[in-house]
């Protein structure tokens, strides 16, 4: 019978290393698992492959071609049925090979393959997931790490289903209340610019016909409407310049940092980007510290998926100071960055000690802002969009029949 060689971790946390002999590597998870400890490495002593890493060798040839990641909608799927087949009692291995053959054909279940082989090897599911960042972030690796040391891994990913879905909920809910302005206002600039370029010229000609003298709106609108003919592709050629450049200063530390900073003096939209921001920071921070990592990565991790240059960098401050011996809230209120009500909140779990449960209140309280400000939003733009859309179809209309007008009088006063 094979000999496996393990490295585990007992109840009371310390590292052990020995030797179990079993008749596969499932068979010695779970005889190892029956010493009452957590395994985090396994290896078979002989050093041969066995033959079912062969088998996800296999897998591996058989990989499809793919670009790009792995949706979050998909991740979180995957999560959550992965959650479940721990809660049953499954071995790991024989859960990833069930979702694994459950899978279409793309960059998640590639990445399947490959974990599947070095679980097989020896390694933990986070050294494994760790190699696929495009699929799993540090955020997820470090989770799924804390529940293995702490043999809570089907908690922790129940966890984590849930922040995804969260997360996933709230970035669905303000892409769907922008789809309606947006299209407005696209189906309107459309509009205008066909009567600039279809109807405005066919005026020109019959005011060219009457020889007369235009008045002064009409002339900028004509002027405007044979730019439009003449120079049409420009506009295009400007709008994927402007995106083109904007993707290239969001590449720069520096660019993201400008760019998140005028988003938020922006009079509409600043509620919506900080209290998105604090929410996100506020929810993954407490995912973080609920399932055990150490705060000082906690901070890291968040920094880096905060989603908003100007709050990571606050975060880097807070890191900072925390190293230095300092709680989160002072650092964070000389930021400015967060309310008043968050640093307060996060100051009492810091000192009851549970600061994941007040930064979880917190996201919760800030997530029901950001639907109540982008309702508002939304509001306030109905009529912002009637108003500017009246006055431009209008100010075309008066600049189309002024010089009508003036040759009726003209034909009056003859």
């Amino acid at each position: 019978m094979p000999v496996y060689q393990f490295e585990a971790m007992n109840a009371q946390g310390q590292e052990v290393r020995d030797e179990v002999e079993a008749a596969s590597q499932e068979d010695a998870v779970q005889k190892i698992r029956g010493m009452n400890y957590f395994p985090t490495q396994i290896r078979e002593k002989s050093g041969r492959k066995p033959r079912a890493a062969a088998a996800a060798a296999g897998q591996k040839k058989g990989k499809t071609l793919t670009f790009g990641g792995v949706s979050q909608k998909h991740l979180t799927m995957f999560t959550r049925q992965l959650s479940t087949l721990q809660d049953a009692g499954l071995p790991i291995l024989r859960s990833l090979r069930i979702l694994f053959g459950q899978q279409k054909p793309g960059v998640l279940k590639n990445a399947l393959g490959d974990i599947i082989e070095d679980v097989e090897a020896g390694s933990t599911l986070s050294e494994a997931m760790a190699k696929h960042p495009k699929c799993f972030n540090r955020l997820y690796v470090n989770v799924v790490r804390a529940g293995e040391a702490g043999g809570v891994l089907d908690r922790i990913l129940l966890r984590l289903a849930d922040f995804q879905e969260k997360s996933m909920a709230l970035r669905r809910r303000i892409i769907g209340a922008m789809i309606y302005p947006v299209m407005v206002i696209s189906v309107a600039a459309v509009i205008v610019a066909a009567i600039m370029i279809l109807i405005i010229p066919k005026f020109r000609k019959i005011f060219e016909d009457f020889n007369t003298t235009l008045p002064k709106p009409t002339e900028i609108l004509i002027n405007i409407s044979n730019f439009f003919v003449a120079y049409w592709f420009v506009i295009p050629i400007a709008l994927v310049v402007f995106f083109l450049g904007l993707k290239l200063l969001k590449m720069t530390a520096g660019g993201r940092y400008a760019i998140d900073w005028f988003l938020l003096q922006v009079p509409l939209v600043k509620g919506i980007i900080n209290r998105g921001a604090v929410a996100r920071f506020t929810r993954t921070l407490g995912t973080l510290i609920s399932s055990g990592v150490p705060i000082l990565e906690a901070l890291k991790i968040t920094r880096d998926t905060v989603g908003n240059e100007v709050l990571s960098r606050a975060l880097t401050s807070v890191h900072d100071s925390i190293r230095e011996g300092e709680s989160i809230a002072a650092p964070l209120k000389q930021s400015g960055v967060v309310d008043a009500i968050v640093v307060n909140m996060i100051d009492v779990g810091e000192e009851t000690g549970d600061l994941d449960k007040m930064l979880t209140k917190v996201a919760d309280n800030y997530d029901e802002e950001v639907d109540a400000l982008v309702a508002g939003l939304v509001a306030a733009l109905e009529p912002i969009m009637v108003v500017t859309l009246g006055a431009i179809v209008g100010g075309i209309v008066i600049a189309l029949f002024l010089p009508l007008v003036k040759l009726i009088q003209s034909a009056r006063g003859n």
